[in-house]
């Protein structure tokens, strides 16, 4: 199909610009990041946009920054570049994971981590990878700045906490212990498909290798991208050569997790795919923390 008539078309080159050019048209305009989304959406018309701002010429939104162990991402770095980048390796390392298994060649190249958080996507490896590592987003608007953890950004499919005057401008990680480490696999149907499921697993270890922080997410999930809390309880104390006590929190957090039917699978089919992606990303987590510990 063809999208409906566009009525504005802007180009800026810095936020301040692209805030100016959001409030020309209200809620009528739209960001374009990477486009691998949006611009389907506007080509079947599920979305009708007024005004089209495009910010890949706003170079402060792109790029990874390093500063004693923190890290920033901006909103309009690419797949490829976040895949690429081995300064992540060990605690934000699932970022890699997903980055690596986004879509095909084409979208790694041109998707950002921004766009893709922003859209929220029931099928997208980045929103439950962003909360399993326990990232932050930075908002912008006129009125001024704000922070939110990912778990409070992402809410149901294509629904965030972004209003409709804020620009997100990166993705912020804390410096992270000596001790940990992250993971993320994803399931799909054919190779580069979107996930049916995606977990992320994040654990820090103490000086006895058993875990003091355990994070884990689910992506697939038709109430959006969640926290399978209980699981985490399960991996608290565990250490890092218990691999019995490693599945069963997998279990525990399949079997915790509210799971639908669709075309793709149905719930129990979902629940054994988060289990046994589970097992895989939490014993890969303990491994990549231990390679800190020997370090």
């Amino acid at each position: 199909m063809y999208p409906a008539v566009i009525d504005n078309y802007e180009a800026p080159k810095t936020v301040h610009e692209a805030l100016h050019a959001l409030t020309k048209h209200g809620g009528e305009s739209y960001f374009v990041a990477g486009g691998q989304s949006l611009m389907q959406a506007i080509k079947s018309r599920i979305i009708s946009p007024k005004s089209l701002v495009d910010l890949q010429h706003v170079t402060e939104l792109k790029g990874i920054e390093y500063d004693k162990g923190a890290v920033r991402i901006g909103a309009m770095t690419r797949y490829k570049d976040i895949a690429t980048d081995e300064r992540l390796d060990g605690a934000y390392q699932a970022l890699r994971d997903a980055a690596s298994h986004v879509g095909d060649r084409q979208v790694r190249n041109r998707g950002t981590i921004g766009g893709s958080l922003c859209w929220n996507y029931i099928a997208a490896c980045m929103p439950p990878t962003c909360i399993g590592i326990g990232a932050s987003l930075e908002l912008v608007s006129k009125a001024g700045k704000r922070s939110l953890l990912a778990e409070e950004f992402l809410h149901g499919p294509l629904e965030t906490a972004r209003r409709d005057d804020e620009i997100v401008v990166a993705v912020t990680l804390p410096a992270a212990p000596k001790m940990c480490g992250s993971a993320y696999k994803k399931w799909g149907l054919v190779t580069d498909a979107l996930p049916v499921v995606g977990v992320c697993a994040y654990v820090e270890l103490g000086d006895d290798r058993r875990c003091r922080v355990a994070r884990l997410a689910v992506g697939g999930l038709a109430t959006g991208p969640r926290r399978a809390a209980a699981g985490e309880k399960s991996l608290i104390g565990v250490s890092a050569n218990d691999s019995a006590a490693m599945s069963k929190a997998a279990k525990t957090a399949a079997e915790s997790t509210e799971t639908q039917s669709d075309i793709w699978a149905d719930a129990e089919y979902r629940k054994k795919l988060i289990e046994t992606l589970g097992q895989e990303v939490i014993a890969t987590a303990f491994a990549r923390a231990e390679q800190g510990n020997r370090s």
